[in-house]
């Protein structure tokens, strides 16, 4: 099994964590707020952070995409 990166385990952790706060709201007898905020950073990663009570950040890997080129 080939070795994640620090940047691949955040993002694992921030979906787990996600989920684990959508379904404790979904289960919270009232009403809850929830939100999500992305920033893109340099050397291909983003800041999530996850607005729940409290924050929650990570900093992920994101593949940056080429521009199209235009045809001549």
């Amino acid at each position: 099994m080939a070795q994640m990166t620090k940047g691949e385990r955040a993002k694992h952790e921030a979906q787990r964590n996600l989920e684990r706060l959508f379904n404790d709201l979904l289960n919270h007898n009232g009403f809850a707020d929830l939100r999500i905020e992305m920033r893109l950073l340099k050397r291909g990663q983003k800041e999530v952070i996850i607005y729940c009570g409290k924050q929650y950040r990570y900093v992920v890997d994101y593949p940056q995409q080429e521009a199209p080129t235009k045809p001549e």
